[in-house]
């Protein structure tokens, strides 16, 4: 079981002293700021950022997340579908092409949502926080009408049908994120991939090819309910966790915030024990993180907060510090 550090968005020199000086090997390159293209990516170019980020002693342990531009009419059946499928295709060969062998995405048309970037955490810490009696206008139409959910299964069976033939071509395995927050629907748009139920269905359906898996979303499948750490077991016994983001929140939908790791739905330490015991051959990941007084001040952008330096610097000590106390059992 190895650990990377997750959610690298700046390829920056700064970031990626920032991840030497904490100890790693590897990244997950998320949605990277510095990738040229519009519609899809280039071999050329993600080999450039992967080269940059070698001269580091870095590797890519997987890029998550193109930019939701590459498919946002995929997932709604918009005018643009079925060239970005093709444009996305392009995207697969491209990361098969740089040796990178890991491609996380998500099915969420209208992306993340909190209610809250500054809820109160332990010491006087910000949280992000979900509370659906609290959102300001739950009820608006995100694309402009109702979608079914008939509608987005099958679009995401079109746009799987499309792509993991060329993904096994190439040698990439795409990884996929639950939806965040796991509700039923959210601004008109249903969630596929909302309940351990749906999360078990997709596997039973596209689960067959060696280029589909989770990139299973600890925090994520906590605010579903109780079971999130029995099912990240069950799917990596099945090899079915490509990797793991390794975050804790306090209860469940429709209300949840995060929490420091070991303080909220989950026994961490446990689980850690768990996964070693079966041998578990993916990689770990830190994931949203709450906010310590002198990172940066919260933007509108949830993610500035939920990935400032102080409080991964945190989750990423503790996390090391469980999986080598341990393993060294």
């Amino acid at each position: 079981m190895r650990l990377a550090l997750g959610a690298v968005r700046d390829t920056s020199a700064d970031m990626l002293r920032y991840a030497t000086q904490l100890g790693y090997q590897e990244i997950v390159v998320n949605t990277p700021q510095d990738m040229p293209g519009d519609e899809y990516w280039t071999s050329k170019d993600l080999l450039a950022m992967k080269r940059r980020i070698e001269s580091f002693d870095l590797r890519i342990a997987a890029v998550e997340n193109t930019p939701i531009g590459f498919y946002d009419d995929i997932m709604v059946n918009g005018s643009k579908c079925s060239i970005q499928i093709e444009h996305y295709k392009d995207t697969i060969r491209a990361l098969g092409s740089a040796g990178i062998t890991i491609l996380g995405f998500h099915w969420m048309a209208n992306d993340v949502w909190r209610s809250s970037l500054c809820t109160p955490g332990r010491g006087g810490s910000r949280l992000t926080a979900f509370d659906y009696s609290q959102l300001k206008d739950p009820s608006r139409n995100t694309h402009g009408r109702v979608y079914t959910r008939q509608e987005m299964s099958d679009n995401f069976k079109r746009f799987m049908d499309a792509v993991i033939p060329v993904a096994e071509e190439v040698g990439v395995c795409l990884a996929l994120h639950p939806d965040d927050p796991p509700l039923e629907s959210l601004g008109g748009i249903p969630r596929l991939f909302w309940n351990h139920e749906s999360i078990r269905d997709v596997l039973k359906e596209f689960g067959e090819s060696k280029s589909f898996s989770l990139e299973f979303c600890l925090g994520t499948v906590s605010e579903m309910g109780p079971g999130a750490a029995e099912l990240l077991i069950e799917c990596a016994q099945r090899g079915k966790a490509a990797y793991v983001h390794f975050r804790d929140v306090k209860g469940y939908v429709p209300k949840f915030q995060e929490a420091f790791l070991g303080e909220g739905n989950l026994d961490v330490v446990k689980l850690i024990q768990e996964l070693l015991e079966i041998s578990y051959d993916g990689f770990l990941v830190d994931d949203h993180v709450p906010l310590l007084d002198g990172d940066p001040e919260i933007s509108n952008d949830w993610t500035a907060s939920a990935y400032a330096y102080r409080g991964r610097a945190y989750a990423n000590g503790y996390l090391q510090g469980m999986v080598k106390a341990l393993a060294n059992k």
